[in-house]
């Protein structure tokens, strides 16, 4: 069992203890449950965030900080550690911002960048409102990092050959996309983590053709989609 599914089954196995000692207290009239959860239902939030984190060894950050920081917001709002009236203007200009943003973005074409095909054995990508498109052709490509946050991101590895045949490729998507184009001599191994959105490896039919190597994606959507085919 690899270290970071070792670490998500400890932390859920101890959230179940907790949540099976605190209906034994409901049932033993020492607490309200129905109350403790009404007050503090933003720790859930927090829970699914750490849980992310976990289940993806810290190296998706994305999503996971974004379900811990609204959460820890609203508990704090719970708490009333922010004023109410403030709240009562912030998420209406929240809303319209969004709807604004959705609107102006395709006028303005912000940030979308289309690189030229590259030989980066490594990929660190990170897009935040805005969208990239790459294309690899490395002989060695060895993997990496992308995270999107309200953005896209489109990859072409149809031409890059893995280094030693195989490679890992973490991908975030916070209320947006990645879409990966793969080679089909590529054996593509699955884990992820949807909340609210949608993980998916999808293979074109036809003949079977031998693998030449194994790519590992370790995928996390939030109100996002990510699409591995070839």
């Amino acid at each position: 069992m690899s270290e970071h599914k070792s670490q998500s089954r400890i932390f859920w196995g101890l959230l179940l203890v907790v949540l099976g000692v605190l209906f034994l207290f409901d049932q033993m009239g020492r607490l309200d449950f129905g109350d403790l959860l009404g007050r503090y239902w933003p720790v859930v939030f927090i829970l699914i965030g750490v849980s992310i984190l976990l289940s993806n060894n810290f190296k998706n950050v994305g999503s996971g900080v974004f379900f811990i920081l609204f959460g820890a917001f609203f508990l704090l709002m719970r708490m009333r550690i922010f004023e109410r009236d403030l709240w009562h203007y912030i998420w209406p200009l929240a809303i319209v911002g969004a709807g604004l943003w959705i609107l102006l973005r395709p006028a303005f074409h912000p940030g979308r960048t289309v690189a030229a095909a590259g030989a980066a054995d490594t990929l660190d990508i990170k897009q935040v409102f805005s969208g990239t498109s790459r294309t690899i052709e490395s002989q060695e490509f060895r993997g990496g990092q992308v995270e999107v946050v309200f953005g896209s991101a489109e990859l072409d590895l149809r031409n890059a050959r893995l280094a030693g045949g195989q490679a890992a490729l973490d991908l975030s998507a916070v209320f947006g996309g990645i879409d990966v184009r793969v080679p089909r001599d590529w054996q593509i191994v699955l884990e992820g983590t949807p909340v609210l959105g949608s993980i998916e490896a999808r293979k074109a039919a036809g003949p079977d053709v031998p693998k030449t190597g194994t790519l590992t994606v370790h995928g996390s959507a939030v109100f996002g989609a990510i699409d591995i085919k070839d």
